[in-house]
């Protein structure tokens, strides 16, 4: 079945049942890699996109969902985007497997709350597993790329 979806800007059509999750529509239809699969129910984070803004788990979003929402993945951000920036300042990756994920979270947060406290960033970001347990540095990343007005995605 033909579904036409809005992908960091562009207006794709893809061939596949409305029940496929959106994650493998990226993945496999249209090669964007960077949202990657962790757990499959929407308990880790690796596959967080942006659906209109917010973050959501692609793993779980039925792409008959979609509708006409824009979604926007780790490749839709726009150049170095200034949490990428402040991902390497802070030294944020290790394994690098869920950072796709932290940084989409990341990004809606600064968007919907430009100057978040300790605990709004911990709050937004307690669905994001990161198995190397960098959460010190993903805060302190958080912060930096409010603090240079890097706030969006």
């Amino acid at each position: 079945m033909a579904t036409t979806l809005n992908i960091n800007g562009e207006t794709v059509t893809v061939q596949a049942a409305p029940d496929t999750p959106l994650l493998w529509v990226l993945r496999d239809e249209l090669l964007l890699t960077g949202t990657k699969y962790g757990c499959g129910i929407a308990q880790c984070g690796a596959c967080t996109v942006h659906m209109d803004g917010q973050a959501i788990r692609s793993c779980q979003t039925p792409i008959g969902a979609v509708g006409a929402a824009k979604i926007v993945t780790i490749e839709g951000l726009a150049g170095l985007h200034p949490l990428q920036a402040a991902w390497v300042r802070a030294d944020v990756p290790q394994c690098g497997y869920c950072q796709s994920g932290q940084i989409m979270s990341a990004s809606a947060l600064l968007a919907s709350n430009p100057h978040p406290s300790d605990s709004d960033i911990d709050d937004a970001m307690s669905g994001n597993i990161c198995r190397c347990g960098t959460y010190v540095r993903i805060r302190e990343a958080i912060k930096q790329a409010a603090q240079s007005n890097g706030q969006g995605g």
